[in-house]
């Protein structure tokens, strides 16, 4: 097993999908427990088609992906919120128009360009290779960024999680910390992105937040463990996807998987032993 990790990290891609990986990976394990438990999970489904439209244009542009796709998918998230805050279209309604129109832009530009080649496949289900150091890089500042002003907000996060309505009453600006919320998941989700790919990238904002609440019962500690599961499931899977040749993506999701099947089997006998 030793001599495995050490083939592994001998590596450059590898290092490099360890390092930002479990980064992306931390930063979706925290916004994703906000994200679920104020009802707008699927939010990171509808920015990533987001981000596979805008990285199809920058393919066709030869440009960067990642600087073309990140301002277009906070944008697009600061949109939805917009949207999805008119009485006549709701979140999800809001979250399904955007994805499906960005998905079709992006489908639509490859076919008249590039067409269905090895780079678009990464797009769509990720790829350890896919990332460039440049990437490493701008994933390694842009990751430190969201952590920082996660922790710096903490308090407001939560506030506006459990109780909006208060927190207005207690002189939050809460419209201010949403749009904080969809920002870094924006970002977030379009670095996740290469790795896992746009259909994937949302199991690591669900999942977690989820398998944490089978155990955990207060926001803390939901948030601790759901972080310490996604990098622990992040580094399952990528050594999963070396060792058996499995995509990175789908070995990451069935990593997560298996997480929650025990954790609900512990949440389950600790309920029966009360």
């Amino acid at each position: 097993m030793f001599d495995t990790v050490i083939e592994m990290l001998s590596y450059p891609f590898m290092t490099r999908a360890f390092l930002v990986g479990s980064l992306v990976a931390l930063c979706s394990a925290l916004l994703g427990v906000s994200l679920v438990l104020k009802r707008y999970s699927m939010i990171g489904d509808g920015l990533s088609h987001v981000g596979f439209g805008a990285m199809a244009i920058a393919a066709a542009m030869n440009a960067a992906p990642l600087t073309i796709a990140i301002p277009v998918v906070i944008v697009a998230a600061i949109l939805l919120l917009r949207i999805s805050g008119n009485a006549k279209i709701k979140g999800d309604a809001a979250i399904a128009l955007i994805s499906t129109t960005s998905l079709a832009v992006g489908v639509m530009v490859i076919s008249l360009t590039t067409g269905m080649n090895t780079d678009v496949y990464n797009y769509m289900f990720g790829s350890i290779l896919a990332m460039s150091a440049e990437d490493v890089k701008l994933s390694l500042v842009l990751s430190v960024f969201v952590l920082i002003l996660f922790i710096v907000f903490y308090h407001k996060i939560f506030a506006i999680t459990f109780d909006e309505t208060f927190a207005r009453a207690t002189g939050v600006k809460a419209g201010v910390y949403n749009t904080l919320i969809a920002v870094l998941t924006a970002v977030t989700i379009v670095l996740g992105m290469r790795m896992m790919g746009a259909l994937l990238i949302s199991s690591l904002i669900i999942f977690p937040a989820l398998t944490s609440m089978r155990v955990c019962r207060t926001f803390k500690s939901v948030i601790i463990n759901a972080a310490v599961i996604s990098v622990v499931c992040l580094i399952a899977g990528v050594t999963l996807s070396y060792v058996a040749a499995t995509p990175a993506g789908a070995s990451v999701v069935l990593a997560n998987l298996v997480m929650m099947v025990l954790y609900t089997i512990v949440g389950a006998v600790k309920n029966h032993m009360r």
